[in-house]
């Protein structure tokens, strides 16, 4: 089953709660549902995957949509080749990556590591740092010895965590106390979502040590990603 809403305010709004909802333990019923909205803005679109039951935002034909869905499949929403013919449709690529979220914690971070907010015109020296500006808005930076931690509003204006460590600093547990540290610097009492490659063990070892949990699949499409 296929629903579609087609108003751009409204398709953000709802994604939001959805979003608002997951991080607070209440997901969609598992019921094999798919729904289809708009893209919540002209840089975010995708699929998010919960147990069972799938949203898709795109500015695409929901009708089209549908067709390429195999009716029943559950895992259609993310398989190889819907995903290739959307991105074909939206003129971009994309890749799934685990989606986790934590709420926030009261308090100043850990002083253990240092952390110092980057000023806005030292933050384009950091690749890393340059892509969280190009996917997310009111973009903070903080710097440790070693990484670099980076909260911005992403989908539907949640706040999303990225980090990053220095080659030479990892297995150290820094990635593991940047990620705890996002949960100190994300405005309470919003949740703090972070998307990370499946195939990145480190990684998810270290968000999930900071307390961050799994949720679903994300599949991401960004016009960006087409330069």
């Amino acid at each position: 089953m296929t629903s579609n809403v087609s108003n751009r305010a409204y398709a953000r709004r709802a994604l939001s709660a959805v979003l608002d909802d997951a991080a607070a333990g209440r997901f969609p019923p598992p019921d094999g549902t798919v729904t289809v909205l708009r893209q919540p803005s002209d840089r975010d679109a995708g699929i998010i995957s919960f147990t069972a039951h799938a949203l898709i935002f795109a500015d695409t034909d929901p009708g089209w949509i549908r067709s390429q869905l195999t009716p029943g499949d559950l895992s259609a929403p993310l398989e190889p080749r819907f995903l290739h013919a959307l991105g074909e449709k939206l003129r971009c690529a994309a890749h799934i990556d685990m989606l986790t979220c934590a709420s926030a914690l009261a308090g100043d971070p850990p002083d253990e590591i240092g952390l110092a907010e980057l000023p806005g015109d030292a933050r384009h020296e950091h690749p890393r740092v340059l892509r969280a500006l190009d996917h997310r808005d009111e973009v903070r930076v903080w710097q440790a010895d070693g990484g670099v931690v980076m909260i911005g509003r992403g989908v539907a204006g949640r706040w999303e965590v990225a980090v990053e460590v220095d080659p030479v600093s990892r297995g150290s547990g820094l990635g593991r106390r940047l990620a705890l540290a996002a949960r100190h610097l994300v405005p309470a009492p919003a949740p703090l979502w972070a998307q990370i490659a499946p195939g990145n063990a480190a990684s998810v070892r270290a968000f999930l040590h900071a307390g961050f949990r799994p949720v679903g699949a994300e599949a991401l499409f960004s016009p960006l990603c087409a330069r």
